[in-house]
């Protein structure tokens, strides 16, 4: 019979962790939490009272190297990771398991849905071109609210463009162009569905609400950005289909302890973020696929701790580690025409020091992992890079 771990990785206690726990503990044979240095045993403390194994750190480590502390003590022959705000369906581990039955899968992604609803609605207003912007656009929002609370920023889909700042029309302050009568989706809280949704000040009629696609697979940009395939969009069927993905979000995402011991570690020195699209990489290097099966369903609240992709330093990370990931695993001109374009005149100059720094350590991982490759990386970057990036 085959015994199953789930790694859970927290560096603080919140709202989400328990609820995190009791969504796996019934699935598997054991859940693994490392407490990565929260203040007084706090993540440990509660880790143990929902029945949880717990590895713990004096400090907080970063993901990957949490992740790797939690693969060293488990047991279970399948292994799963899930963030600490993410919620696991019922069958998530049983699908995945089922998937990895083909040996030729390395590892499996979920359908990943935001947790948190969103209410749809739509702006009527003729779009026009406004001076000399190529834009077709609606009205500048000013103030955007769901149940009182501004979320502006936050707003997203396509009847909606980003925030400006400046002044316009004589006032001062961030705006957003509306783009014509397309869905707008507006984030709600936990206990907000009913919420009145006003957008500058006038509340306007909710369409429908609609749970938003996290990941529904990962792709690889011909430039090297990874991304989660069917980002943002309504989970209204069109993800309902398993196929062969580039990769797998680290959020959550099924492997086995066989599949880690040939592809090996998660990159520790990346302390957050593309150490599971290089772990992934490594993994189609070493001649295995990535599947995403949506019959396993994880409901992901998102940002809890690093405060999402807005975050400076969630963009600061993710800008290093994209270079050193390509110089880990792309073809070399590939990596060399990348770090020309990104760490040229302009590129700010902590990030080049960041990356300078650590270069050496990718290339000699680099090498390493030479060893076990089965496809080449101009072979797994003709097939992958530029795939998938549209839905």
């Amino acid at each position: 019979m085959v015994a199953t771990s789930v790694i859970v990785v927290s560096h603080r206690l919140h709202r989400w962790l328990p609820d995190c726990l009791a969504s796996v503990v019934d699935q598997c044979d054991e859940v693994v939490v490392v407490d990565n240095g929260s203040p007084g045993d706090e993540v440990g403390t509660a880790a143990r009272t929902a029945g949880a194994k717990v590895v713990r750190l004096a400090a907080n480590a970063g993901f990957p190297a949490g992740v790797n502390a939690g693969v060293a003590a488990a047991t279970g022959d399948v292994v799963a990771l899930l963030n600490d705000d993410a919620m696991a369906e019922p069958g998530w581990l049983a699908s995945a398991e089922h998937a990895l039955s083909d040996p030729t899968v390395g590892v499996v992604a979920p359908k990943l849905v935001f947790a948190l609803p969103y209410a749809e609605i739509r702006i009527d207003d003729e779009p026009r071109h406004v001076g000399g912007d190529t834009r077709l656009l609606g009205r500048a929002i000013r103030s955007a609210t769901a149940g009182g609370v501004d979320v502006l920023e936050r707003l997203t889909g396509p009847g909606v463009h980003g925030v400006e700042h400046g002044e316009l029309d004589g006032r001062v302050g961030p705006w957003r162009w509306s783009a014509g009568p397309a869905p707008i989706y507006v984030p709600l809280g936990p206990e907000d569905e009913r919420a009145d949704v006003a957008i500058d000040g006038e509340v306007v009629p909710v369409v429908r609400h609609v749970h938003l696609v996290n990941n529904a697979g990962s792709y690889l940009s011909t430039e090297g950005w990874a991304g989660d395939y069917g980002y943002l969009s309504p989970d209204d069927g069109r993800f309902d289909a398993a196929a062969e993905r580039f990769g797998a979000c680290g959020g959550a995402m099924v492997t086995t302890a066989e599949t880690l011991a040939r592809v090996g570690p998660f990159a520790g020195s990346f302390f957050a973020y593309y150490e599971d699209v290089d772990w992934c990489w490594r993994a189609r290097l070493a001649g295995l696929r990535a599947l995403y099966e949506p019959a396993g369903v994880v409901r992901h609240v998102g940002g809890v701790t690093s405060g999402g992709p807005l975050a400076v330093s969630v963009r600061e990370l993710a800008a290093r580690n994209r270079l050193l990931c390509l110089a880990r695993n792309a073809p070399p001109p590939v990596a060399v025409d990348q770090f020309r374009r990104s760490l040229g005149r302009g590129c700010p100059a902590g990030l080049r020091r960041a990356v300078t720094a650590r270069l050496p350590g990718a290339l000699a991982a680099r090498a390493l992992s030479a060893r076990r490759r089965r496809l080449s990386p101009a072979e797994v970057w003709a097939r992958w890079a530029g795939a998938d990036e549209t839905w």
